[in-house]
């Protein structure tokens, strides 16, 4: 049997991608090799797709950024999702996940794996199977195997990670249908499950097919990412007992992915307030022994609708800087609508932004060096120069050059520009001693 590349990393051997990816980081070989071996850090590839950044997320490395789009189940236009896929990669998105509703999904999903590259593609198989097992078998009494046959649909695609809400038993969905939260369930795929076994009266599929599910994660050494189907959709009904008790059955199943050198990783919240993110992710990473941590947000608070990704941004500063690994960007449409092209490039700067300034606080000066090459530029009045450090450079520029530029400045200040007013006392020896 192949081995997988955390078997590889295990019997102590390195890869060309481990090499390629400790360049890209600047970490070193060996540590990226023993934290992919202890399933710390994992890369985000499907072996059947060979023209493929490499891409790590994990401890030490920086943090990622994910991008969704899709159609719904009202909207169906794949020509925008295109585009959409186009302006993901063009903005610098790390992977990018399909959460297609409407349409032939198999088509969907094989056109964007192609318009996405060079970028690793995530799915939510349970949209699929429940979409399509609705119309196949007239409502929701399809066998649990239909679940796990379009799992490995996808992964013969070549899908190279894939949310997989193993970690919601039916015991655990019983309780979240007669609790107090004000949302028991805001996870789609999460509700779609739960329906499924309280109308069937059976447990999980996915955990039903545990052990073949490994197998043919193994098979293709692509990512599972253990969906939080009871994260929190308001900040009222964070750190309850069902959303601690789904992460402790997910920990469960990471030491049980790694024993089959499955590559694994965790989502989290959500909705959280500022003072809870810190204590999730201490939580989350000592229950799985610093599995890569992949979080919604967090958004800080409910009422920023029209703003949601400031909100998520906020939220996700934070919690990169204190250890998540893997940030899932929200655009100014959610909890609204399907999100625009131009939405999803605002979202996707403001995730980056927020993914930075926690990377500066988690890597220190490696992740802090463009900021002062920035700054030295900035202070000599070398426009051209400096906004190539932007996020987004054509808007940094569109702003700089919106009105007449009539000095070095520009027209925040002016002539009086604290540059242009010290220039010549910036200049003498004496006074920079």
């Amino acid at each position: 049997m192949t081995k997988t590349i955390m078997g590889i990393a295990k019997s102590g051997n390195t890869t060309e991608e481990m090499r390629r990816l400790s360049e890209i980081e600047g970490v070193p070989v060996e540590k990226i090799r023993e934290r992919i071996a202890s399933g710390r850090i994992v890369i985000a590839r499907n072996i059947r797709r060979e023209s493929i950044r490499t891409t790590g997320i994990g401890e030490g490395l920086y943090t990622k950024v994910n991008v969704n789009i899709g159609t719904s189940g009202t909207l169906v236009d794949i020509e925008m999702e295109r585009k959409k896929a186009h302006i993901a990669v063009k903005y610098g998105a790390d992977t990018i996940m399909d959460l297609s509703t409407g349409g032939n999904l198999d088509e969907i999903r094989r056109i964007l794996l192609k318009e996405v590259e060079p970028l690793p593609l995530g799915t939510v198989p349970v949209y699929q199977a429940w979409i399509e097992g609705v119309k196949k078998y007239g409502g929701v009494s399809f066998p649990s195997e239909w679940f796990i046959e379009i799992v490995e649909r996808q992964l013969r695609d070549g899908v190279d990670f894939m949310t997989i809400h193993s970690a919601l038993s039916l015991e655990l969905a019983r309780k979240a249908v007669a609790s107090t939260r004000i949302m028991p369930i805001v996870s789609r795929g999460g509700a779609m499950l739960a329906v499924w076994m309280l109308e069937n009266n059976e447990e999980n599929p996915f955990r039903q097919h545990w052990d073949y599910l490994l197998e043919l994660f193994r098979e293709y050494d692509a990512v599972i990412s253990i969906g939080d189907s009871l994260r929190p959709g308001t900040i009222m009904d964070q750190h309850d007992e069902l959303q601690v008790t789904e992460l402790i059955e997910a920990a469960r199943q990471v030491k049980q992915a790694r024993e089959h050198d499955v590559q694994v990783i965790v989502e989290g919240p959500g909705h959280m307030t500022l003072d809870q993110i810190t204590s999730n992710i201490t939580l989350m990473k000592k229950l799985t022994n610093n599995a890569p941590y992949y979080v919604l947000g967090p958004l800080v608070t409910d009422i920023a609708m029209g703003y949601d990704h400031i909100a998520a941004a906020i939220g996700g500063a934070i919690a990169a800087a204190h250890g998540a690994d893997f940030l899932c960007y929200l655009t100014p449409a959610e909890h609204l609508s399907l999100p625009t092209i131009e939405q999803v490039r605002e979202g996707l700067v403001a995730t980056r932004i927020a993914a930075h300034a926690g990377d500066i606080v988690k890597l220190g000066k490696r992740a802090y060096s463009r900021d002062a090459e920035l700054s030295v530029f900035r202070a000599r009045l070398e426009w051209d120069k400096a906004l190539e450090y932007a996020f987004d450079i054509e808007k940094a520029r569109e702003i700089y050059t919106q009105f007449p530029v009539s000095t070095r400045g520009c027209n925040m200040c002016g002539q009086y520009c604290v540059f242009l007013l010290l220039d010549k006392l910036l200049k003498k020896p004496a006074l920079k001693q």
